[in-house]
């Protein structure tokens, strides 16, 4: 460690796993940096073992659990979408080839009859991946199947550059609304498309200017394509393999990585820029140094804001309404 780097990057969290790979792509000495003995941070996938020291310390994890190979649990689960952004990375760095993936077997919908009390019976219904399921789907009737193949037709035809693609819909000006009056859709497949299809969690999109909403459908309905049956792919060892893939990234152009490596403080040069970092007695010299908040000094950090994720249930719901 007692070098001299071009960049030391503390934390091995995607986006500093991403970076510390483009830089060494780009030719720059790069030492990574990380105190726990797993790659990910707070978005690691973790074994049983390192599952329990990080929940649980000082105790083991029950033998009938199995071994470590059979376990990759998030600590921030979610999909990925097939045509996202993240996965177009992935491609053009070709850190693809160090994931493995699998595409959701299917998405669900819960629709139910709404006046006053629940008078209609309650359905889970697939969301349509396919022509086939679109036929057969119960979401929509047959009279409105041509008018949401209209309207998906629309939404894959769209190009921002492109207005002859916009039949004289204005995205900053006109309302998803007035998109949805224009096809003539009911009330059932606006709900689909808003929640299901664009993914919003309530209905104030609807006021809103419909081009985010139209970018949003037009995601969705690309990824479907993309692989097949499911617009939502997941790495099969969880997501943590995606910082680990760029990391290797990185060492095949010489990075280094050293894990269970503690970062003690940083070293500052006359002007009071940051130089080095410093572990025990090993201190690495550099130009530039990129960290997540957890190892910067509080006197050097400013709180701009907090996040808190939450799953909340609604206690007064059945079982049924919460599956």
């Amino acid at each position: 460690m007692d070098e001299e780097y071009d960049v030391v990057v503390c934390g091995t969290g995607l986006k500093e796993c991403i970076l510390s790979g483009l830089l060494s792509v780009h030719g720059k000495k790069v030492l990574h940096l990380d105190r726990n003995p797993y790659y990910g941070g707070d978005c690691a996938s973790l074994n049983i073992t390192n599952l329990w020291q990080k929940f649980m310390p000082g105790t083991e994890p029950p033998k009938e659990l199995g071994q470590n190979r059979e376990w990759n649990v998030d600590l921030i689960p979610k999909f990925i979408m097939a045509s996202g952004d993240l996965v177009k990375i992935l491609l053009k760095t070709r850190v693809s080839r160090y994931l493995e993936w699998k595409s959701c077997e299917g998405t669900y919908v819960y629709q139910y009859q709404e006046a006053g009390l629940f008078s209609g019976p309650k359905y889970i219904h697939k969301v349509p991946a396919t022509a086939g399921d679109g036929l057969k789907s119960p979401l929509m009737g047959m009279l409105e199947k041509p008018r949401f193949i209209n309207f998906a037709q629309f939404i894959m035809g769209w190009e921002d550059d492109k207005p002859a693609t916009h039949q004289d819909i204005d995205p900053r000006r006109h309302t998803m609304a007035q998109v949805y009056q224009k096809f003539g859709l009911q009330e059932s497949t606006i709900d689909f498309i808003g929640h299901a299809v664009a993914l919003w969690p309530n209905d104030n999109y609807l006021n809103g200017p419909c081009g985010p909403t139209i970018q949003k459908c037009r995601l969705y309905l690309t990824s479907v394509l993309q692989y097949g049956g499911s617009p939502f792919i997941y790495p099969i060892y969880g997501l943590g393999g995606l910082p680990e893939g760029f990391s290797r990234l990185a060492a095949i152009h010489r990075g280094t990585y050293m894990l269970n490596k503690g970062v003690d403080g940083f070293v500052y040069d006359d002007q009071g820029r940051v130089c080095g970092v410093r572990s025990g007695d090993e201190v690495a010299k550099c130009k530039m140094v990129i960290c997540d908040p957890s190892y910067a000094e509080p006197t050097r950090t400013e709180v701009r804001g907090q996040v808190i994720r939450a799953i909340c249930f609604d206690p007064s719901l059945e079982l049924f309404d919460m599956i």
